[in-house]
Order: structure tokens, then C-alpha cells, then sequence
């Protein structure tokens, strides 16, 4: 390679970079003419890695001087792919500073500009040092959860495919306890780092909030994804080195591939987080991908949670309530009702509620949400104590609701806002409920039951809603899950578990309304076992307020 650079394409190469200047506010700016190795920087750039010049020879080893030496093999490989015209881009994250100085996380992100024979002619680029702005992570030195967002925001606005996931490390707690916050803290630097040495020029890495981790990688298969997560997985399998011990983790991942871009960022931040929980959860650590079939139903299903996120904003349209019947189980008179969130628009139709709700109940938004459900249940249910004074309203609440510190104030103040006696409201703790201290759940229901508040716990006998859970809360009322009975007719074993749970209600002086009675058998079966409220499609399926008070008069008339 000639070493000497002509005078016109030094002119063309101050030219560009001169433009390039102009529109790339807050960062460094890099422009290197290929054919001679020839390079001009920012001077803000020179002046805070101490580079040589403003124009260098052989920019790209001088700058590598000046990487962190953990990350120093990626960025060459991504350098060497440009200049060997294996790759037309450059976007990566690396540690770097001035020679003997400290690190700062930086970001960059170059292409190359070809000439009218398709040669590589220009590498242009930029910089974006973190360290000078307030998006980086004081522990790990990574980009941080504002930076996940902003960079997220840009794929969605340039309609970039790309693969977002969400990893975290399994049963922290237990590490903490163990060894103390301080190794802690070593296993959370640790596991950044060794993800951003893993990742190199394949993406980004973002701390996100405690031992939750970003990653925005350029890969559009999921496969792929999902295998490059297991090597990750069976690497920390083996321990990783922390001061003089060898921890072994174990992770959680939920993952989606960005290819329909009608949302928003916070909705990709509220679908990865529902697959992140399944992971934890429901999958041992298994990535989770979000909706994973890509049929034309499950494509727009994030475009349809970004629709109904937007209806909280836009004083709730589209979201109403449905009410079903809760009967007793001897008169079988309509003695409450349960109240159902649904949500439709013209585009969408009427959006199943499974289709939206437990994503959303982990959702920061959802709080807001169901403050508006309390109170339109409450306003409604209010209409029917009018002509039916031992009418109950059940609620559901969402864990998102119940870990907030003003939950109980908040509950009360809707009370006293429409003017309704708290002992005809029922609170429901849902099975999904389970991710709370549950010390943090016991203060809650001891104070609200104080004001005469009643709860129960709903879906008994799967997953969190468990018999320990009944013996440490002072519960109303169990609610036995339809998957207990739905065969009851025929199967001897699902009349046993049923008088196994009746006696478990009845030793700590709770209630059980059974759901799912879909036939008058099954309600003769179930009357004979120490039931005291029934739910189903035998009754009523979830109807309006105007539909349930039509039913509850036509009871009356009968009487």
C-alpha cells in the first residue's frame, strides 16, 4: 500500500468528514480512506483517548492500543472483516481509555462507503463514549437501561430486524446470602463482562436493572438465538472465577425477534419481561421466545398490546367489564359476581383476554389499570347493592398492584371515592401473585381484611396457590381451579382431590367456590362435598352489568 496519501483524496476525505460532522452531534466522528489506511478523528476524540493526531496512518491498531485487553479480540475481528471485505458494517460495544487510564464504555457503529466500481473506498463511523453521558452502569461499566431504550427506540424508528433478549442470573438471592452483597456485586461485573467479551461485534449489552442484562444482537434467526444462549448457559455451568470461589449460575432468558415495527419500546420491554418470567418460572431457565410461531395471528399480537398499552393512556377506550354470576352452591341464587377485564377496537375486534392480560399484569402501566378496574367494579357493583343487599363484587388484583408500597391506602381511598362497603368487596390473589414476599402479601390482606374486606385465593391447587399459602394467610375463600373438576363426572380421583381441598378450607375456616361447572351433573356431584359457591357457563357466562341485573330481578320474581 502506498503510504502516502494524494492531496485530492485527503481534500475528499476532509470533505466528508466535514459533513459527517454536521449530523453527528454528541459523539466522535472517525473517517478512514481504505486504500491508503488513512484516517481522520475528532478532535475531542484525539484530546480524551490522547491519540497521536487528528489524521493518522493506521488508525485502527492505535486506537486498539487503548481497549480494554478483555475486548481487545473482538474489535480486531470486526476491524479485520472490514478491511478484508468480509463485512460492510462495524457496531459494537468495547472498553477503552487513554493508554495507562481508566476504562469507559464506548459504542461504535461504521459502514463502508463504496465507489462506482463497488470497491471499498471509505470507512466512516462514530464513537459514542458513555462515560460522558449519564447512560452507563456504575457497576458493570456497561451501557445501561436508558441506553437499551434509546438504542431500541432507533431499530423500531429505522425498522432494523434485530434479536432482543433478556438474561438474568437465577437464585441471586441464595449468592448473597451466602457469600455477602460485596461478592455479589463481583458475580454481576463478572457475568457482564464475560457476556460482552461472548456477544463482541455480534451486538450490544445493557444492564438493565439488578441482574438483568440486555443484549441486541444483528442475528435474525432464532435458532441460532437460542443456541448461542446454551453455550452462554453450559460455560456458567462451570463456575465463574470470583475472588477465590467458583460460583456456578444458572440463567433465565426471554427472547424476541424485532420484525414489526407498530409498537413501541416499552411494549418490547413488557413482552420480553412476561418471556423472561416464563423462563424463571414455568421453563427451569429454558429461553422463552415471545409468541415463537409466526403465523399471521401471532405477528400482530405485539402490535396489538402496543394498541391496548395506549388505550391506558387515552382514558382507558376500548377496555370494559364483563361480570359473572357467583352462585351459591345449595339455593343456587346469584350471591356476587366476578368482575373481567376485556378490551376491543375496530381494528382488532375483541382481543381474548389471555392474549393480553399476563403480559400486562407485569407491566409498570398495569397499576393504573387496575385502579380504573377497582373503581368501575366498584361503581357498578354499587348499582346492584341498590336492590340486592348481600351482593358481593370480586376483584382481581396483579402482583404488580399488590408490591406497591401505597396498595392499601389506595384500595381505601377508592372506597371511600364511591361511597362502597368494603365487606361487599372481595379481593382475589391470582396464581401469578406468587413472585411476592409473602410477608409483604400477609401485611396486605391483614390490614385491608381490618376494614372488613374479603379475600380469596383463586386457581387453588396450581402453581403458587398452594396449601402453605392457605396456612399462612387468613384467607375467606379458595377458589378450586376447573382443571379439578372438568372430568368429575367420570373420575373418581377428582371427587377425592375435591374433598381433600373442601377439608383444607374448612381446617383454616375458609369458604370454597368451585369454577368451571359447565353441566347440572357436575353441580349435583359438587353438592354433596362442602362447597359453598359455584362459577360456570351452567349459570352464566361473563355478561354486562345490565344483563347481570336482568338475571339477579328474574331470580327475584321467581322467588
Amino acid at each position: 500500500m502506498d503510504n502516502s496519501i494524494p492531496d485530492n483524496r485527503k481534500k475528499k476525505l476532509d470533505s466528508l468528514f466535514n459533513a459527517f460532522s454536521l449530523i453527528a452531534e454528541g459523539t466522535y466522528v472517525f473517517l478512514c480512506d481504505m486504500r491508503y489506511d488513512y484516517s481522520r478523528w475528532s478532535k475531542n476524540a484525539v484530546d480524551f483517548f490522547q491519540m497521536p493526531s487528528e489524521y493518522m496512518y493506521g488508525a485502527g491498531a492505535i486506537h486498539m492500543e487503548r481497549i480494554h485487553p478483555e475486548d481487545r479480540r473482538s474489535y480486531e475481528e470486526s476491524i479485520n472483516e472490514i478491511f478484508e471485505g468480509r463485512s460492510g458494517a462495524h457496531d459494537m460495544q468495547y472498553r477503552a481509555g487513554r493508554i495507562g487510564g481508566a476504562y469507559v464504555t464506548c459504542t461504535c457503529r461504521g459502514v463502508v462507503i463504496r465507489d462506482e466500481y463497488d470497491q471499498p473506498d471509505y470507512f466512516a463511523g462514530i464513537i459514542r463514549n458513555h462515560g460522558l453521558l449519564g447512560n452507563v452502569d456504575s457497576l458493570t461499566g456497561l451501557r445501561n437501561q436508558y441506553s437499551f431504550f434509546e438504542d431500541l427506540s432507533g431499530y423500531i424508528d429505522r425498522k432494523e430486524r434485530v434479536c432482543i433478549s433478556m438474561l438474568g442470573i437465577g437464585k441471586f438471592t441464595e449468592i448473597n446470602e451466602i457469600y455477602g452483597y460485596h461478592f455479589g456485586n463481583q458475580v454481576i461485573q463478572k457475568f457482564g463482562r464475560y457476556l460482552l467479551s461472548f456477544v463482541g461485534s455480534r451486538g450490544q449489552v445493557y444492564r438493565l436493572d439488578g441482574v438483568k442484562f440486555g443484549v441486541i444482537s444483528n442475528t435474525s434467526s432464532a435458532v441460532d438465538a437460542k443456541a448461542l444462549y446454551e453455550k452462554v448457559r453450559i460455560h456458567l455451568r462451570k463456575g465463574i472465577p470470583v475472588m477465590d470461589k467458583r460460583p456456578i449460575l444458572e440463567l433465565n432468558c426471554g427472547m424476541l425477534l424485532l420484525e414489526d415495527f407498530n409498537v413501541d419500546d416499552q411494549t418490547i420491554y413488557a413482552c420480553l419481561n412476561f418471556a423472561y418470567g416464563e423462563s424463571k418460572v414455568r421453563r427451569s431457565g429454558d429461553l422463552v421466545e415471545f409468541f415463537n410461531n409466526l403465523n399471521d395471528e401471532n405477528r400482530q399480537r405485539i402490535e396489538k398490546l402496543h394498541a391496548i398499552k395506549a388505550s391506558i393512556k387515552q382514558n382507558y377506550n376500548g377496555f370494559y367489564l364483563l361480570y359473572q354470576p357467583v352462585v351459591n352452591a345449595t339455593t343456587e341464587e346469584i350471591v356476587g359476581a366476578e368482575a373481567l377485564l376485556r378490551w376491543q377496537n375496530d381494528e382488532y375486534g375483541i382481543v381474548p383476554p389471555d392474549h393480553f392480560i399476563p403480559i400486562l399484569e407485569r407491566d409498570p402501566q398495569f397499576p393504573e389499570l387496575g385502579r380504573w378496574i377497582l373503581t368501575r367494579a366498584l361503581t357498578d357493583a354499587k348499582e346492584i347493592l341498590k336492590k340486592h343487599s348481600n351482593f358481593v363484587i370480586n376483584v382481581n388484583l396483579s402482583y404488580t398492584q399488590l408490591e406497591k408500597p401505597d396498595f392499601v391506602d389506595t384500595v381505601l381511598e377508592i372506597l371511600k371515592e364511591t361511597d362502597y362497603p368494603g365487606d361487599h368487596l372481595c379481593l382475589e390473589i391470582t396464581e401469578r401473585c406468587r413472585l411476592l414476599d409473602m410477608s409483604l402479601l400477609k401485611s396486605v390482606v391483614v390490614n385491608l381484611k381490618a376494614k372488613g374486606i374479603h379475600f380469596a385465593l383463586d386457581d387453588f391447587g396450581t402453581g403458587f396457590a398452594s396449601v402453605d399459602v392457605v396456612k399462612y394467610l387468613p384467607l375467606d375463600t379458595i377458589k378450586i381451579d376447573r382443571s379439578f373438576v372438568i372430568n368429575i363426572e367420570e373420575d373418581e380421583k377428582e371427587r377425592t382431590i375435591v374433598d381433600h381441598f373442601t377439608s383444607i378450607a374448612t381446617a383454616f375456616d375458609a369458604n370454597v367456590c368451585v369454577e368451571g361447572i359447565e353441566n347440572a351433573v357436575m353441580r349435583d356431584i359438587l353438592q354433596k362435598y362442602k362447597v359453598h359457591s359455584f362459577q360456570g357457563y351452567y349459570y352464566s357466562k361473563p355478561v354486562e352489568l345490565k344483563q347481570l341485573e336482568v338475571l339477579m330481578d328474574r331470580e327475584e320474581k321467581h322467588e
